[in-house]
């Protein structure tokens, strides 16, 4: 009985341990839904979760596809402290033009690293989600 007990904890202990690690990592989310207004301005938005900013600024980064358009929707500088934060990310796109509807978002976490003798930034990429959204 002793025995089984013991290896029950141990088995719960390595889950939740892996758990915790899993947990524990960089994330990115798309929300279902965006918007597109009579102007042209198109918001999209989600969550993110980032660990460490110390090597460097990290964004999120957006690309709008409706049909054959696509389209880069602004970016968001994030705060990595490992909490869950939403980010959203807006701009006016007059061509070409978007309308409500289906469409799909690529989100990307991306940090910008100091490379090589110069110091030139390069970005690296933490976490990529793609999601289909509607448009409202």
């Amino acid at each position: 009985m002793r025995i089984r007990l013991a290896l029950s904890l141990g088995s719960l202990l390595v889950a939740a341990a892996a758990g915790a690690a899993h947990a524990a990592a960089d994330d990115l989310s798309v929300d279902a839904y965006g918007t597109v207004t009579a102007d042209g301005t198109v918001t999209v938005s989600g969550t993110y979760r980032c660990l460490d900013d110390s090597a460097g600024p990290v964004f999120v980064s957006s690309t709008l596809v409706q049909a054959d358009r696509s389209a880069g929707i602004g970016g968001t500088r994030a705060v990595c402290d490992g909490q869950v934060r939403d980010w959203s990310n807006t701009a006016v796109l007059k061509e070409p033009g978007y309308r409500t509807g289906a469409a799909r978002v690529k989100a990307t976490l991306m940090q910008l690293t100091p490379s090589g003798p110069l110091g030139v930034p390069l970005p690296g990429f933490l976490a990529v989600q793609e999601s289909d959204v509607i448009l409202g």
